[in-house]
This record gives C-alpha cells, sequence and structure tokens, in this order.
C-alpha cells in the first residue's frame, strides 16, 4: 500500500509540474546525443507520442467521474509503467542495431587545382567493414565558397562491401581550401536513431582563375575556329613574312601556305607559319580595390579581370611578347616582372590566385610611380578598373594621360549591368522614371571620360565583365596588327 501511494504522489507531482515529465523524457536523449552522437528520428519522436498520450492520463483532474476517478488509480500507473517500459525496451534493442564508428572507412578523391566557377568532379568511397548491410547518408566537407550538387546522398551498403559515389562542386572564390572531414549518417535497423560519424580525409584545394578558356583557346586556334570565342582575325597591316615554322595541314588551313618541299620530303602535307613583330611588352595594372568589390554572373569584378588577364597572356605568351603585372589597392599587393616563356604563365597564376578585392580607395598614384620604376621600357600598360564618380574618373585621366608617348596606354573600364538595365527598361512608375533619368545621367558622363581618354591619346574599352576576355584579346591583337606598340 505504501507503494502504491508513493505512485500516487508522483502521480500528483507530475500532474502539477509537467515539466519535470518532460525533463525526465528528454534526458537520456541528450544524454546519448551528446556522448554518443546518437538521435532520435523522426519515426521515433512520432511513436514517442504513444507513451505521451497513455502518461498525459496522470493529468486528468480529480473532478471527473468517481468511477473514472477509482479507474486510474486502480489501472493507470500500472498502464503506464507497462507501455514506458515496452518502448524502452524496443528503443533500446534497436540502439543497439546503429553500427559503430569502426564499421565504415571513408575517403576522397578530387582534383588539388580548380579554376574558378567551373564544375570539378568529387568521388566519396564508402568501405562497409561490417557484415550487417547499413543505410547510410553522406555529405562532404565542402567549403562555403562552393557550391556542391548534390550535397547529399543515400546509399545502401551490404555486407562487407564498397559504394562510390560522385558529385560536383562549384569554387565562387579563389584561394586556398581544406576540406578536412567526410560525413556519414547511419540509420538504426527500424530505423528509429541515427548515428553521425566523421572521418578524417584531408584534402587542400587551390583555386585558381578560370584556366580552362586557355586550353579551349588552344584548340580553337589550332583549327583557325577562334570566332566561336569571340575573337576576330585581323588583316595585318605592312609585311610580317618572317618564317617561323612548318607544321601539318589542317583542314582549316589556306592551301596557298602549304609548304610543297616539305610535303615531299615528310611525304604528308605541310604548311608554313609566319611569326609576327615579338619582342614586345605588355603590363597589366590590376585595381583591386573598392571598385572591383561588385559582382556579376555570381563572381566579383577581380575575378572577371584576373580571368581576362590570364587569357591576354597566354596569347601574348605564344605571340612571343613579354607580359607582366601590378596588383594594387592602397598599396601594392603583388607584382610579376614582365619575362616571356611558357614559365611566366605559372608566376602569372601564384601572384593572382589568392588576391581578393578589398574595401579600401585604391592609390593609383602609387601603382603609376611603382611602374615607372620598375618597368622603363616601351610597353602595353593595360589598366583594369571601374569608375563610378569625378575622383575616379579624374585619376585615371590624369595618370593614363601622362604614360603617352612613353608607353601605351590602354584604359579598361567595367560595365554595371545595373546601370544599363535601368537606362534600358522602359518606365512602369514614377520611380522608375526618376531611375531611369538617373542611370542615363551617368552613362552619359561615363561616355564622356571614354571620349577625354581617347582625345588624351589613351586606347579605351568599355565592355561588360563577363564578356572582357575576348574584347580585350582583339583589341591586343589589333594594336599587333597596326604596329601601335
Amino acid at each position: 500500500m505504501n507503494d502504491l501511494q508513493l505512485l500516487w504522489n508522483w502521480q500528483e507531482l507530475l500532474r502539477d509540474r509537467p515539466v519535470l515529465l518532460l525533463v525526465f523524457s528528454a534526458a537520456p536523449l541528450a544524454l546519448f546525443a551528446w556522448i554518443k552522437r546518437i538521435y532520435p528520428s523522426r519515426l521515433m519522436v512520432g511513436l514517442f507520442a504513444v507513451p505521451c498520450v497513455v502518461t498525459s492520463l496522470l493529468l486528468i483532474p480529480q473532478s471527473v467521474e468517481e468511477s473514472a476517478s477509482l479507474l486510474l488509480k486502480k489501472y493507470g500507473v500500472s498502464l503506464i509503467i507497462t507501455s514506458d517500459l515496452a518502448f524502452l525496451a524496443i528503443i533500446m534493442w534497436d540502439m543497439l542495431s546503429l553500427p559503430g564508428r569502426k564499421a565504415f572507412a571513408a575517403h576522397r578523391d578530387c582534383q588539388r587545382i580548380a579554376s574558378l566557377g567551373q564544375d570539378h568532379p568529387v568521388t566519396i568511397t564508402v568501405d562497409n567493414r561490417s557484415r550487417q548491410g547499413h543505410l547510410l547518408w553522406a555529405r562532404d566537407d565542402v567549403p562555403d565558397a562552393f557550391a556542391a550538387t548534390p550535397e547529399e546522398f543515400r546509399m545502401t551498403l551490404p555486407p562487407t562491401s564498397r559504394s562510390a559515389v560522385q558529385y560536383r562542386w562549384n569554387p565562387k572564390q579563389r584561394g586556398s581550401f581544406q576540406m578536412a572531414k567526410i560525413y556519414l549518417r547511419a540509420q538504426s535497423r527500424l530505423g528509429l536513431w541515427h548515428r553521425f560519424l566523421d572521418y578524417e580525409a584531408l584534402s587542400t584545394v587551390h583555386v585558381y582563375p578560370d584556366m580552362r578558356q586557355l586550353s579551349k583557346y588552344a584548340v580553337l586556334a589550332r583549327t583557325n575556329r577562334l570566332s566561336l570565342m569571340g575573337v576576330r582575325r585581323t588583316r595585318r597591316i605592312g609585311q610580317d613574312n618572317e618564317f617561323e615554322r612548318l607544321r601539318d595541314y589542317t583542314p582549316d588551313d589556306n592551301y596557298r601556305y602549304i609548304d610543297w618541299r616539305g610535303t615531299a620530303r615528310r611525304r604528308r602535307l605541310m604548311v608554313r607559319e609566319f611569326q609576327t613583330n615579338q619582342s614586345q611588352r605588355v603590363m597589366f595594372l590590376v585595381d583591386c580595390g573598392r571598385m572591383m568589390t561588385n559582382s556579376s554572373v555570381g563572381i566579383s569584378l577581380l575575378d572577371h579581370a584576373l580571368n581576362a588577364v590570364l587569357m591576354l597572356s597566354y596569347v601574348a605568351l605564344r605571340q612571343g611578347d613579354s607580359v607582366g603585372m601590378i596588383g594594387f589597392s592602397d598599396r601594392i599587393c603583388s607584382y610579376v616582372p614582365t619575362r616571356s616563356g611558357a614559365n611566366q604563365m605559372n608566376r602569372l597564376l601564384h601572384a593572382s590566385f589568392d588576391r581578393f578585392p578589398e574595401l579600401v580607395e585604391s592609390r593609383y598614384d602609387q601603382a603609376f610611380s611603382y611602374l615607372g620604376t620598375h618597368s622603363r621600357k616601351r610597353s602595353l600598360v593595360i589598366l583594369i578598373s571601374n569608375v563610378i564618380d569625378d575622383v575616379n574618373a579624374n585619376q585615371i585621366q590624369r595618370h593614363l594621360g601622362t604614360l603617352v608617348g612613353r608607353h601605351l596606354p590602354l584604359g579598361v573600364l567595367l560595365r554595371d549591368h545595373r546601370l544599363f538595365d535601368a537606362a534600358d527598361s522602359p518606365p512602369l512608375s514614377k520611380e522608375d522614371s526618376y531611375r531611369s533619368g538617373a542611370a542615363a545621367e551617368i552613362l552619359t558622363w561615363r561616355h564622356q571620360v571614354l571620349r577625354d581618354l581617347e582625345h588624351q591619346g589613351v586606347l579605351s574599352l568599355d565592355v561588360f565583365p563577363e564578356d572582357l576576355a575576348a574584347p580585350l584579346v582583339n583589341k591586343y591583337l589589333e594594336i599587333k596588327a597596326r604596329h601601335l606598340l
């Protein structure tokens, strides 16, 4: 009788303070989650409602009918204890079916060098070392700057088996990134529990500016199909008939350049290649300040600029020219002296892959002073920046104008889609009219800045960031063809 009275006192306590019931129920789950990283599934949360409903009978007030009160006193406690013990036995038995850490092994296979904005395949291999089959979910330790597709995998592993899944990630930011672990989520036999496991799989990925365009350019140049990239064939002014080499004939070659002596000697069609003026110098001045922090097509203006720099550097080095680069913000961030040869591409890549735009005012005076100190020979100086106010526009005009005569300056100004879209879209309201008028006024001022540069003898290029590579290469080929440098 004393035991029954004690249980009834507990019933009264839980009815007065139902929060204690929730604490007593959640304490074991919290303990397992903290120690073993074991968490209940949605199915278990739903089934947990059964003992909760039964236990809620204890909270029925005493004001109910006398027969119902006597029935609860006689059978309620035993029914609750029986249901709780049965539910506890089921969930504990199901918990024992969870696999341990030694039951699996996981490793990753991915590239160590990636290109910005390009998809790269990654393979995750999971080994089931146990003698039981398991249902798993796998997720990789993808950095925040990467977009993974898909983000999670569901796999069923038979006993002592291996499964490999592949996904693709797309880096949205340059730099050095590490992927340290592979995360697995295992399900128990009845699906009431999930256990989270992680396995060491350290991989370091260096994300460089887009380099696949270089191989694409090489393939299209080999078959005379550069027009597919937007690169125009420029007619050379004057004679550049210095013989360079013989190579195999391709169907796109002009038959007038077939070398019949070489063809007879090697018994296959050979064509002659001619080289243009070489040993010229190209120096890039890349703004890394606040003007390049805006984004276009998912990446910053600086990323577009560096992609175009690498593209033109590859073309110039193939032409036999020397290429260099100065990156600046409120200081000189990076400097690559002008050199020729295939190794120069590696120097440019290493100098630019971890360079990011900074929210500081760019020091154009310091950059042009550094250029005058380290580049005294006549060069094609290409400044890539952006202008949004008179202060920056006046600095660009003044410093580029001082280079005329000693160097051949080219100012590349990147457009803003929002300005052009606001000026071109038809106004639907009074606010749209004001916005369109303000955008048109800014574009008129921008056009005047470009005209002032041309009047000073400075070449100019005004393009959208994502379309910069092809127009910049066309401008360079035009300069080479006209012998301006």
